[in-house]
């Protein structure tokens, strides 16, 4: 496994960097967006730790480019804001996750390893078509269509939408989606859900029309077309 670590503070980089490597990871870093944006380009990796305040480029810029070509590989952003407005624009950029400093290393990690495992699920997931309403989703290619227009969706996106066409009909709580997207070990706002949910709502049903993506206040989320 490669970690990627875009951070400009020398000592936290490096301190992420060893806290990673005795996790039997290969890590690589860098300590600018403009060098990170060459090597992303050039090479792969299976999750990149990304710091917002980069010289050259900042992480949203650096982000948000990033995802043009690769929507996979699972992004976490570092800041030393905890501002909603941040994070918006860091999961609007195209992060998978987020950690504010300061920061135990052990959260880091955990973090780390649930990305990771949530992709790698995915991925492994059987050449399979899901149809929900007029909405399909192409498992292999994690490619989404509506009235046969493709929709480009982050990671996080992908994941809670598969869940709601699989489920369709079925009310889903914000718990079940953290559980089974960001896993147990991580702490995650309901807030963030939320967050997600009204990017998913922007790009699947707003510029369709459509009201397909519903809630039914404490309870949950479904899929439904009345």
């Amino acid at each position: 496994m490669r970690i990627l670590v875009i951070e400009d503070e020398t000592t936290l980089n490096k301190n992420i960097s060893e806290a990673i490597s005795s996790e039997n990871f290969a890590v690589e870093s860098v300590f600018d967006g403009f060098l990170a944006e060459r090597l992303l380009k050039k090479e792969s990796f299976d999750c990149i730790i990304m710091d917002i305040n980069l010289p050259k480029k900042n992480g949203y810029d650096l982000c948000k480019e990033f995802r043009t070509y690769n929507t996979h590989t699972p992004i976490l952003m570092l800041t030393a804001f905890d501002e909603l407005e941040d994070k918006i624009k860091g999961f609007d950029s195209g992060a998978d996750d987020y950690l504010t400093k300061p920061f135990y290393m052990r959260e880091l990690i955990l973090r780390i390893n649930s990305l990771i495992k949530r992709s790698q699920n995915i991925e492994s997931l059987s050449k399979e078509i899901i149809n929900a309403l007029d909405i399909s989703i192409n498992v292999a290619q994690m490619k989404v269509t509506r009235q046969n227009q493709e929709i480009p969706l982050t990671p996080r996106e992908y994941q809670i939408l598969v869940r709601l066409c699989k489920n369709q009909g079925e009310i889903i709580s914000k718990n079940e989606l953290i559980k089974e997207i960001w896993g147990t070990s991580v702490d995650v706002n309901t807030n963030t859900i939320e967050v997600y949910l009204n990017f998913l709502r922007n790009k699947i049903d707003k510029p369709f029309g459509k009201n397909s993506i519903k809630t039914k206040i404490g309870y949950g989320y479904y899929l439904s077309d009345k």
